[in-house]
């Protein structure tokens, strides 16, 4: 059995993590608690891509009237309800330990790219998942996040490989447009989005169980 890739790149939320539940129960709260409501679609559609500069915008047009500075207040108190009520409950999909360690027995890079920050990441991902990878690149780590291909250029770089020897594990269209940018090939996972979203990546699987038979045995 032979590898396709030489370069595996895992985005965390929503395909290390069964976290994105949980990040979206915060921002509806944290929301609620300004007198607004935001639809958790909208949430997953964006995940990743939610930034001071642009998130007024998207809000604006999706039926929250909200100023820059509320944003920020709201971003503030997001990430305090994640850390004290949900950080607790967010754990690795069953099949991504079996994963990480038949791509580490045979030999691939791996790499963690997310647009979390490191603090999050810390609190969140058990040390022995982030063994597995080769190098992590974090949100705050880049110049620009998700969608941008920043990210995952870096993530390629350090990882000593060309981006036609990458592939990158993705579950939003932020994510699967950086990595396409960055010149990638791209799988993505049905976790938290219907395939109609998905449809850039350059295959679609349904779950972990089906992403582990598309890594795992490609001859």
């Amino acid at each position: 059995m032979k590898l396709r890739f030489k370069a595996y790149l895992f985005d965390m939320d929503g395909v290390v993590l069964n976290s994105m539940p949980y990040h979206v129960k915060a921002w509806q709260e944290a929301f609620q608690e300004f007198g607004l409501t935001v639809s958790p679609n909208l949430l997953y559609l964006y995940e990743g891509a939610i930034e001071p500069d642009t998130a007024v915008q998207l809000f604006c047009n999706n039926g929250c009237t909200i100023t820059k500075n509320d944003f920020e207040k709201i971003l503030a108190r997001q990430k305090q309800i994640f850390q004290e009520r949900y950080r607790v409950l967010v754990s690795p999909y069953p099949e991504i330990p079996e994963i990480l360690s038949t791509l580490f027995g045979m030999g691939a890079s791996t790499a963690l790219v997310t647009s979390s920050h490191r603090e999050i990441l810390n609190s969140i991902l058990p040390k022995e998942i982030l063994a597995y990878f080769n190098c992590v690149i974090t949100g705050d780590s880049v110049e620009r996040r998700k969608p941008y291909p920043d990210p995952y250029l870096k993530a390629i770089e350090a990882l000593g490989a060309t981006s036609d020897e990458a592939v990158a594990i993705e579950n939003a269209p932020s994510g699967i447009l950086s990595a396409k940018q960055a010149g990638a090939s791209c799988i993505a996972i049905k976790t938290t989005l219907d395939e109609q979203h998905l449809q850039k990546a350059d295959m679609v699987v349904e779950d972990h169980r089906e992403l582990k038979s598309a890594i795992c045995h490609t001859k």
